[in-house]
């Protein structure tokens, strides 16, 4: 299983002064050099934490693979063209939220998304689509030609009740299960921490974890290269 680090929330706290420290780029490069083997970003429309400098900067130094999450609109899908990221995960995009809320409705957009799928894919430029762990997303994100999914693990992070946590562990497990069989790569992420990843690593259908608050956040503690290096223990089980 791969490691994917999320830097987005580097680029928060640089916007909080509205200055240009700490950035996001220097952020990745650290974590590349920890040993992590991607690295995440989300193009807002807002552009409420990476900008289009920091994309540009990325896509000319990181050196593993660079995921550019984004909304399926025709600014952002430009860029991504132009970008040429590794990977474009297509998420649900809303100005009120402060981070992405659960996953894209794909059954009831798939006219609206297929077009952006097709326009990606002609470009070069593999597609994922960040999808609850749900039968019927999952179908639905093979039928308009994905290449990949990102199941959502949002609800089983924020589980309290043990019953719960392993309602929503099984949920995860089997939407894996049935993305390989349809022939979709598989990664999931959001808001696994260095408690609950351990079980999300265990399943072996999923290819990649995309994390990020819950690694900027220990950097704050033990420096960014060693809550890289935790996190990598945890997910590749040492």
């Amino acid at each position: 299983m791969r490691l994917a680090i999320n830097i987005d929330h580097v680029a928060t706290l640089r916007q909080a002064r509205g200055g240009s420290e700490p950035d996001p780029v220097s952020a990745a490069h650290l974590c590349e050099l920890a040993g992590a083997e991607g690295i995440v970003c989300h193009l807002r429309e807002d552009r409420r934490h990476v900008n289009d400098r920091d994309l540009r900067l990325l896509r000319e130094t990181v050196q593993t693979r660079l995921d550019l999450e984004m909304a399926a609109t025709d600014e952002i899908i430009g860029i991504a063209i132009q970008t040429k990221p590794e990977l474009a995960t297509l998420v649900p995009e809303r100005r009120e939220e402060k981070t992405t809320e659960g996953g894209l409705d794909v059954r009831s957009q798939k006219n609206h998304l297929v077009q952006a799928v097709k326009a990606l894919k002609q470009g070069g430029i593999p597609v994922s689509l960040f999808v609850e762990p749900d039968r019927e997303q999952i179908e639905a994100a093979r039928e308009i030609g994905a290449d990949m999914i990102e199941i959502h693990t949002g609800h089983y992070a924020n589980a309290r009740a043990h019953r719960d946590v392993h309602e929503h562990l099984v949920r995860i497990q089997t939407a894996a299960k049935l993305g390989k069989s349809l022939g979709l790569g598989v990664n999931a992420g959001h808001g696994l921490n260095y408690v609950n990843t351990e079980a999300i690593a265990a399943i072996k259908d999923i290819d990649e974890l995309s994390i990020g608050h819950a690694v900027i956040s220990r950097a704050l503690y033990v420096g960014l290269p060693e809550a890289v290096r935790e996190m990598l223990r945890i997910v590749k089980g040492r």
